[in-house]
């Protein structure tokens, strides 16, 4: 039985995994970190990581970027595998990621859909097959209480197109500014917010009298936070240092 710390417990996404784990008697959540250090369900709650000294087989993440560092390096001193499903991190917090990879286990992707993932190969395809003859539009939507912008996902989304294009792609957010044609070797992320939206994405390549719209739509939270508990099962398990993804936790479902 994995257990679990859960950073981030009670936000919206902490709630809906708490609930998850709760439902699997093979999933245990042993603490909760949260700023706002109310206990809400049967685990105990600490404002800060280094106030638990119990035990405990795997971190989820669904915090905020700024507890990144201060949760690596508990992390870290306790070889404990982590899960990391906070989006929004600085350059500098990515490579301390991929640098605590290097000593223990750590997941991380951001988007936690099984969905998602299986459209980033979808995309790697639409780009393979044509090329530089169509313009690439990204358009992600969610709730008007997400911090950044564009999404996780929406830049994972350009990566997986990027990687397939026989160029190199340029990532435009804003052309308010810009009096001139569209390059033709960029790709336009943008970004909308509002009211309850859980999450939409759409990649849109767009030719010569002809579009092609690769949409994702999720309708609850329960989507993602049930990515995060498979990942977290999967993570606990692995022993050696890492960078996982949710390719790794697809391809061990499949093989089972």
């Amino acid at each position: 039985m994995p257990k679990i710390i859960l950073s981030g417990c009670n936000g919206r996404m902490g709630r809906v995994i708490t609930e998850i784990c709760a439902a699997k008697p093979e999933m245990q959540i042993v603490a909760g970190l949260d700023l706002n250090a109310v206990q809400l369900s049967d685990y105990p709650v600490f404002a800060h990581v280094s106030e638990f000294t119990g035990e405990a087989d795997v971190v989820i993440d669904f915090s905020n970027a700024a507890v990144t560092e201060e949760l690596l390096a508990y992390c870290v001193s306790r070889k404990l595998p982590v899960v990391i499903c906070t989006t929004g991190h600085s350059a500098e917090q990515l490579a301390a990621i991929d640098k605590a990879a290097t000593e223990i286990p750590v997941f991380r992707s951001g988007n936690m859909s099984i969905g998602i993932n299986l459209m980033m190969d979808l995309l790697r395809k639409c780009a393979s097959v044509l090329g530089d003859d169509y313009n690439v539009e990204i358009v992600e939507a969610h709730h008007n209480q997400k911090l950044d912008a564009p999404s996780g996902t929406a830049l994972m989304l350009a990566d997986a197109v990027s990687e397939a294009l026989p160029y190199d792609a340029e990532y435009t957010y804003d052309r308010h500014e810009r009096r001139k044609k569209r390059p033709a070797h960029e790709i336009g992320i943008h970004a909308i917010r509002g009211g309850t939206i859980v999450g939409e994405h759409s990649v849109m390549f767009c030719g010569r009298d002809e579009v092609i719209e690769i949409k994702h739509s999720a309708l609850s939270r329960e989507v993602f936070a049930t990515g995060a508990v498979n990942a977290a099962a999967f993570l606990a398990a692995q022993t050696k240092p890492a960078l996982y993804n949710m390719s790794n936790v697809i391809a061990a479902q499949a093989a089972e």
